[in-house]
């Protein structure tokens, strides 16, 4: 029985918002790894200042993201043209950056805290975005679940 259920959470396509959300959550984590990973490579061994570091780490998290969202995550897609889904994904990506990029400023810089403490909370706040938006833009279908 555990299989099965384990099955349904880690291969099975589903519409269940819930292991969605688990496996964007998993993908996340993989994401956030990567990105986290590159930011303190890059920042603190090859010395490029945190905030083009975080959005150099943060668009290898998004390509990460997209490829994990439309073959393991969503299994239903709105848009029949890639390159417009594509884009779409990026510009969901690119209000996530931009809201990376504020919430590393006011937490590192105006509020005093460590880049990666901020890279952690700033990660919670653009993954909720990042994950409804794409949910209910990108890979639900017009008019349905």
């Amino acid at each position: 029985m555990w299989r099965k259920r384990l099955n349904n959470l880690l291969k099975a396509p589903t519409h269940s918002l819930p292991v969605q959300a688990v496996r964007y959550g998993l993908s996340g984590g993989m994401a956030f790894v990567a990105d986290f990973g590159l930011l303190y490579v890059l920042t603190d061994c090859l010395h490029v200042h945190y905030l083009l570091s975080s959005v150099l780490s943060f668009a290898t998290g998004l390509l990460i993201t997209y490829l994990l969202s439309v073959y393991w995550i969503f299994d239903q897609r709105r848009f029949d043209n890639r390159l417009f889904e594509v884009a779409l994904f990026v510009a969901i990506g690119v209000v996530g950056l931009l809201l990376t990029a504020l919430f590393m400023w006011l937490f590192t810089d105006r509020l005093g805290m460590h880049y990666l403490l901020s890279k952690v909370l700033t990660t919670a706040i653009t993954t909720a975005w990042n994950f409804l938006a794409k949910k209910f833009i990108l890979f639900t279908r017009q008019g349905g679940k």
